[in-house]
């Protein structure tokens, strides 16, 4: 087999007599052929304007075109078997729904047929419910934080005593000498006020010369005349029945008490608990230790009292305030009540805790103590009257007698037939871009119809977060969205939903729905469906908090709800991620989630490709790339493109040395067999024989397209032109040997080349993902050839493979247009030049053992 080179140029030769073709076609028909102008880029010819298409153009499009708009036409019965069933299953409300409901008037007086005595079950069950939501929540006592409590009085305490001993003990003097208000006073009082004392008292010894600072909290203290002239008149008499030194005692203690005093009024900026304001005051240091221990002892008791009674939460503080002044009044001494009514009002915090499971025994006993409510009713009584709206009470008796004029409301159910067929057309105009077949349409009207059917069965929950995860999962987030929307918003048209759970079904199935399509693996799924089921509950507690007015009563006895939603949620969601693998299968599903695990290189026949085809297995991770880059940038299905690539040569497998990357540099099996339909014949057989591994190993219909598509009905061009140049050939060469007979009578069989012997049977590309991938291969021999050219060499040899698959009608129906093909061959080259960067030589000693 020739080199590379010498394909690209049969290519081109190809190319040139197809363009001969149609210039002569255009003389033919009257018109001018436009000459080529030199130095035109080479893709400017792309324009469909401007290109010639030979007659094929018409047949390989009518041939494809029909097969695709088959494909992805909508079937009008299905719409109508849509709307069918749809109405029927979600419309139960408007096929026996009475006239005379509940909230109409009567337009006759009616009386009662018969004596009855009839149950009402909806006005029980109501009441029933008020009486469960209405119950008072049983309280139990919180040990942890009574412990808190204690711990915190314990510290309280701890400092109130050290405060105590920073500002010494109390009397400082003896009583005889000062009595125990003087030294309070002297203790406290102004330093200028004690200096005037102490002078009037004939001190002058300078026995206070420690300067209190004047900033001091002692300092600030307010002057008391009556105190200041009796501590005067004490200290006088006491300095003339005593010594020098005996009065200069006293003063010493009298300064270093002020001293202390004074200390212990700046420790008290500190807060006195952890967390809490100020408690203690210049109270605490006039308090004896007799009455500091009392006042420790009659807190406690107090704090144990109200503790044991319980304090409830909610309760305000100026009523817990009170409580503790009226408690403590018998327990602490009056001169200290004030600071332990301070301190218990700040350190006690409530200790009573709802008791769930008492709470909901009390609930359903008093649910239970609800009698049921019965009508009774006699023979001739007027149930309602003329003009009058008819209520709960009335209906109950109407519909018993039957007189409720049961029926089909046919213009409740021709609107709601309206409202479905808006909602599939809302539906159809939103899958529009996803190219839906007509059995993802089967798919989404089954899964739609799972949600009015359930409820019909009298299931508590709706099917929505499975609808959401699963639509959204297989046909995007836009599509999935507006299913759950629709059908959230149907649901209680037709049928009779509790609003707050088809709310919080429909929060879980919308964020199913939204994020499921941007999933890459199961276990993202398995996430989601935890988060599908946290939304669902917590958007029944909220909505269940808001609907009703005692919200606090009833906290506890939702929670379990609250649980049973989110599990449900969450069962849902599991479902879901359960049965999509066989959805997928039936239905001939591509997830991103399926296509990537199809494209993992442990699968079966990647595996084999690998071990039975190296050199297939390589040249289909190169074209991968290139297709990949090309279809990220064109905004194309890349998992699609990835896995439908690695693929789409699986068909080698059959002679893997018919095909030269598999060769490894042995002879060539083609010179062998020396005759190029046989050749023609192996190479078109591994896109047949893909197929057929394909079907049997259950890949998807849309990788299996990747198979055939990449090839088209392109032309085998090496074995076609070795096959006319072997027909030119065999003629003189037998001439030649048969010189000598009888020219007139030789007759020589010569077997006619055709171009379609030589062509791929198809077809053609039918998506841009085949269309990229048909380029992808096509480039990337020539690609991997080239060794030190440049960007411009390069992106010449792409843009001539492309021009020739073009001029070719491979890419008709593939929906590339001229823009995108200058764009690949830019990305083709750039993915290249990325594969083919330079590196640094080595010298030759880096590679000398030393």
């Amino acid at each position: 087999m020739n080199t590379i080179s010498s394909l690209m140029r049969q290519i081109e030769q190809l190319g040139a007599a197809r363009s001969l073709r149609q210039q002569i076609a255009k003389v033919q028909n009257g018109s001018k052929a436009e000459p080529d102008r030199p130095g035109k880029h080479l893709l400017s010819r792309f324009s469909l304007d401007k290109l010639d298409l030979p007659e094929t153009f018409i047949k390989f499009r009518s041939k494809t075109s029909k097969s695709t708009i088959k494909n992805q036409a909508r079937s009008p019965m299905l719409v109508i078997v849509a709307v069918v069933s749809l109405s029927s299953t979600l419309g139960h409300r408007f096929y026996n729904q009475p006239k005379l409901d509940v909230g109409t008037k009567a337009p006759q007086t009616i009386q009662a047929p018969a004596s009855a005595s009839i149950p009402d079950r909806k006005t029980t069950e109501e009441e029933r419910s008020s009486a469960r939501i209405g119950a008072v929540a049983i309280l139990m006592l919180d040990p942890a934080v009574e412990q808190q409590i204690d711990r915190e009085m314990q510290l309280f305490w701890q400092q109130g005593s050290e405060l105590r001993r920073e500002v010494g003990s109390f009397p400082f003097a003896a009583t005889s000498a000062l009595s125990n208000s003087t030294q309070l006073y002297l203790r406290r009082c102004p330093e200028w006020e004690w200096r005037s004392i102490l002078a009037g008292a004939g001190d002058s010894s300078g026995a206070t010369s420690e300067k209190l600072n004047l900033d001091s909290p002692a300092s600030d203290a307010p002057t008391d005349s009556q105190s200041k002239q009796e501590a005067l008149t004490q200290l006088q008499a006491y300095s003339r029945s005593v010594s020098a030194a005996e009065f200069k005692s006293l003063t010493d203690s009298i300064s270093s008490a002020r001293i202390h005093y004074a200390s212990a009024v700046e420790a008290l900026e500190k807060p006195s608990v952890s967390g809490l304001r100020q408690i203690y005051d210049t109270s605490l240091f006039d308090l004896s230790d007799a009455a500091w221990q009392k006042t420790q002892t009659g807190m406690s008791r107090v704090a144990k009292i109200m503790l044991a009674q319980g304090i409830p939460p909610g309760l305000p503080k100026e009523m817990l305030k009170e409580a503790v002044r009226l408690q403590i009044a018998d327990e602490v001494p009056l001169e200290s009540q004030a600071l332990a009514v301070e301190g218990l009002s700040a350190i006690l915090q409530p200790n009573l805790v709802k008791d769930p499971e008492a709470t909901k025994q009390l609930a359903e006993l008093a649910a239970q103590k609800v009698k049921p409510v019965t009508i009774a009713v006699k023979q001739g009584d007027i149930i309602v009257t003329e003009g009058k709206e008819i209520s709960q009470q009335d209906f109950v008796l109407l519909d018993y007698f039957g007189l409720s004029r049961r029926g089909v409301n046919w213009l409740g159910l021709a609107g709601f037939v309206c409202l479905v067929s808006g909602a599939i057309a809302i539906v159809l105009l939103v899958e529009r871009h996803y190219r839906l077949r007509r059995r993802d349409h089967l798919l989404l009207l089954l899964l739609t119809l799972s949600a009015p059917v359930l409820v019909s069965l009298g299931l508590p929950w709706t099917s929505l977060p499975a609808i959401g995860i699963l639509a959204g999962g297989f046909y995007g987030s836009a599509v999935g969205v507006t299913v759950v929307g629709l059908l959230s918003a149907l649901l209680p048209v037709g049928l009779n939903v509790e609003l707050i759970h088809l709310v919080a079904s429909a929060a879980g199935g919308l964020l199913g729905a939204f994020m499921a399509g941007r999933l890459r693996s199961r276990e993202e799924l398995a996430l989601l469906g935890v988060a599908v089921g946290l939304t669902q509950g917590s958007v029944y507690l909220v909505g269940t908090l808001i609907a009703s007015a005692a919200a606090g009563a009833i906290w506890y006895l939702v929670l379990g709800t609250v649980g049973a939603q989110s599990l449900a949620g969450l069962a849902w969601s599991v479902v879901a991620i359960g049965i999509s693998p066989y959805l997928e299968h039936v239905f001939d599903l591509i997830t991103p989630i399926r296509l990537a695990e199809l494209a993992n290189p442990n699968r079966p026949l990647l595996k084999r490709l690998a071990a039975e085809a190296p050199g297939t297995f390589q040249h289909t991770l190169f074209v991968a790339s290139l297709a990949e880059a090309a279809a990220r940038e064109l905004g194309c299905n890349v998992e699609l493109v990835r896995t439908g690539t690695l693929y789409h040569d699986i068909g080698k497998m059959h002679d893997p040395l018919g095909f030269c990357e598999n060769q490894m540099g042995g002879g060539n099996k083609h010179d062998e067999i020396n005759d190029p339909w046989k050749s023609a014949e192996i190479i078109k057989k591994h896109v047949s024989e893909g197929l057929l591994m394909a079907r049997k190993h259950r890949l998807p219909k849309a990788i299996q397209a990747f198979i055939p598509e990449h090839q088209g009905t392109m032309l085998i061009a090496y074995f076609y032109h070795q096959a006319k140049q072997d027909a030119a050939q065999k003629p003189e060469d037998l001439k030649i040997a048969l010189a000598d007979a009888d020219s007139s009578k030789l007759a020589i069989a010569i077997r006619e080349v055709t171009e379609k012997d030589f062509r791929y049977v198809g077809p053609i590309p039918q998506s841009r993902e085949t269309g990229i991938l048909m380029l992808a291969d096509s480039c990337e021999a020539a690609l991997r050839s080239l060794k030190d050219a440049t960007h411009e060499e390069a992106l010449n040899m792409v843009n001539k493979i492309l021009r020739a698959r073009w001029q070719d009608n491979q890419l008709l129906d593939s929906g590339l247009t001229r823009e995108d093909m200058s764009l690949i061959g830019e990305i083709f080259v750039r993915v290249w030049e990325q594969f083919n960067h330079k590196r640094i030589a080595y010298p030759s000693a880096v590679f000398t053992p030393r």
